[in-house]
């Protein structure tokens, strides 16, 4: 199943800049050949359930062996069956809805 994923990372007990750990699960998406968007509050991600998935869960695996004692991740999760939809294609049909005014 396909998924669109919004996600915030927020590592606890490294210190006031989070950033280095974030990248790292940048990093993570990107090896896992996720399409992946980064955000000013979090990253959307997209792709097939248990690739996104497996990807977050090694986010946490990472940045626990890198220091953050702590993990909070808050998620939303879209899924549809009726056609295929990317991240982008919801950007574009909001756009053109825009310019149609």
């Amino acid at each position: 199943m396909y998924v669109l994923m919004d996600i915030m990372v927020s590592p606890g007990g490294v210190g006031t800049s989070v950033s280095p750990y974030i990248a790292m699960c940048q990093k993570i998406f990107e090896d896992a050949g996720l399409t992946h968007t980064m955000h000013g509050y979090g990253t959307n991600v997209e792709g097939e359930w248990e690739d996104v998935m497996a990807a977050v869960k090694r986010c946490h695996e990472v940045l626990h062996e890198k220091g953050a004692v702590r993990i909070t991740s808050h998620m939303k999760l879209g899924t549809r069956i009726d056609k295929d939809q990317t991240m982008a294609d919801k950007v574009t049909s909001v756009q053109e809805k825009m310019i149609a005014k």
